[in-house]
């Protein structure tokens, strides 16, 4: 069976709005910048070695397989930052910190997307 360009892109950008709505969108390098000003907790939530290969200075790594063991770690009362290498297991992070109660929570997307 075979599906024919039309209807394969259909089926992709649905997928794409489908997974974007799950793990909603990454905010805007300004906004992550006000954040971090204002003294918002940095979270990694890529691997140990993903983290151990670079990350943001300052930033604690919590790999997202273990964030729901370690929210004691992350303050409630100050804004959270999060990001990955894409911002799709920040984006995860993010929604399962707003679950657990945490009010200002950012998914600021991939390393790349940090401001500098």
């Amino acid at each position: 069976m075979s599906i024919d360009p039309v209807t394969g892109a259909v089926i992709a950008v649905a997928a794409w709005l489908i997974i974007k709505r799950f793990i909603g969108g990454k905010a805007s390098m300004s906004i992550v910048k006000q954040k971090i000003e204002a003294g918002a907790k940095v979270v990694d939530v890529r691997s140990t070695d993903e983290f151990r290969d670079g990350g943001y200075p300052g930033a604690v790594n919590i790999p997202l397989q273990a964030l729901a063991a370690r929210l004691g770690e992350i303050p409630k009362d100050k804004p959270v930052v999060l990001y990955c290498a894409s911002g799709a297991r920040s984006g995860l992070a993010a929604r399962q910190l707003k679950q657990a109660g945490f009010a200002d929570v950012t998914n600021a997307g991939g390393l790349g997307d940090m401001p500098r």
